[in-house]
Order: C-alpha cells, then structure tokens, then sequence
C-alpha cells in the first residue's frame, strides 16, 4: 500500500518520483509533521529499485521552501529523533543517504532549510525569480541542517560567509554566477527542465550513476591516491553486472541500451 502523505505530494513518472512541499500558505515552510513526511517520502525513493532519480519541489510561484516554520519551533525542539535521522531540519538535507541522483526543481524562495534541501540534492535548477539565503542568525538560530557545511563547499567562501554572517540574500542570477545553481529558467520551465534533465539521466546505466556519484562526493574527502583507488573499486563491482554488459554491446550494435539496473 502507498504511504498516505498530508503536507507533501509524492508522484512517480516511469522511473522519476517528484516530492513536493504542499503549503502554499506558508511560502512551503516546513513544520515537524512535514519534516518527517519529507524523511519518510525520500527512504521511499531510495529503496524503490523501480526509480532512477528524484525531484525535489515547492506548490506555487512563489516558494521552493522558505525553511523551517517559526511558529512550530517549540514543538520541534521538543521532538524525539526520528529512526536515527536527526531531529528539527533533517533528512534529506543531513542524516539520510542517498546515492541516487536528486535535482531541485527551485521555483521561488529558497530560504534557510530550503536552501539546505536544494545544497543537499545533486542539481538545481531555478526560477529566474528564486532568492536564496540562510537568515537563521537573524533569529538567533543557526542552518544547521547542513547549510554551513554545505554552503561554503558549493561557492566560493568570502561569499558563503556574507551569506552566512549577513543573512544576505542572492538571487538567481548571482546563484548562477557563483555556481549554487546549475540552470536558470523562466518560471514555466522550471519543472519541465527538471523532468527532462532526470530522463536524461535515465537514459545512463543507473548503476554507473550512483557509482559515480559515491565516487564524486566521497572523493571530495579524500587525497586524489585515494580518490583514484574508489574509482577502480567501483568499476570492479560493475564489471559483474548486466547493464555493463548491456552498454558496449548496444553501442556496438549501434542502438539505443535498454538498462536494467542490475
């Protein structure tokens, strides 16, 4: 049976699942029952062997994730860590790996925790009006669901710090310049953009992407010797399988492969 969601929607297209927050009203902001429905929806994803890849998106113009909702804040520094994934503003953002490829579909503000969702996924694409940021010290709170870990990883420091220190924010086409975001579109063509991008993505052999994205992101914490020997680990472990099988010979064959993931 499907998992029931009330505060996000969870759709799949042939191999893609599209998560997206569903309150409008509050610019997408997250409260604890979102937090977890977030969580829940992201193992779904990871553990479905039908779904390649994953989006990641706002209801509305105006909102990918403004971030955490204020107004619950008590409740969720109340809350019991849930199955070992943090508590307040964790999941896919900190304490959940994932080594499928996620793109956010960022179609308006992405702001504190919104922000540490788009860090945490693999591709961003973003509407010609989204806005970015890290306010939390505003409020005496800090981005601690991985947007000061993330954050002055992805663009330059001085930058990340002004964001960080100032609670400055950055628009989209600043995003682009320094490299937070991968494509910036017209707002229509945020989710189209996305889709397509993940069916480009499916058209790879599922197993070769994730074993990449192991070797890139785990490779960033490691000397290049030892980057190097991950990379010749995991091509070890494809050369046992169907798809790596599969790819020379259609490429042989001159057609297009038909993977399998296994």
């Amino acid at each position: 049976m499907a998992t029931q969601y009330n505060k996000i929607s969870y759709e799949k297209q042939d191999r893609i699942a599209i998560i997206t927050i569903n309150r409008p009203e509050v610019r997408n902001a997250v409260d604890p029952e979102t937090i977890e429905e977030l969580v829940n929806a992201w193992v779904e994803f990871r553990d479905d062997p039908q779904l390649w890849v994953g989006i990641l998106t706002g209801t509305g113009d105006r909102a990918f994730s403004a971030g955490f909702d204020l107004s619950t804040v008590g409740t969720a520094f109340q809350m019991e860590p849930m199955a070992g994934h943090g508590r307040i503003f964790y999941g896919l953002s900190k304490g959940l790996e994932i080594w499928k490829p996620t793109i956010a579909a960022i179609n308006g503000y992405a702001l504190g925790g919104g922000l540490e969702m788009a860090l945490a996924c693999d591709l961003r694409i973003a509407a010609e009006h989204a806005t970015f940021g890290l306010p939390e010290v505003r409020w005496s709170l800090i981005a601690a669901g991985g947007g000061l870990a993330r954050l002055p990883r992805a663009i330059p420091l001085a930058k990340a710090m002004e964001i960080i220190l100032l609670g400055e924010r950055m628009s989209a086409q600043e995003a682009l310049q320094y490299g937070l975001v991968n494509k910036v579109v017209p707002l229509e063509e945020v989710m189209p953009t996305a889709i397509q991008w993940a069916n480009r993505i499916c058209e790879n052999g599922p197993l070769a992407v994730r074993a990449s994205k192991i070797c890139a992101i785990k490779g960033l914490d490691s000397n290049l010797e030892d980057a190097m020997r991950l990379d010749e680990y995991f091509l070890i472990q494809l050369m046992g399988t169907e798809d790596i099988k599969e790819g020379p010979t259609a490429f042989l064959q001159k057609r297009k492969p038909e993977f399998k993931g296994r």
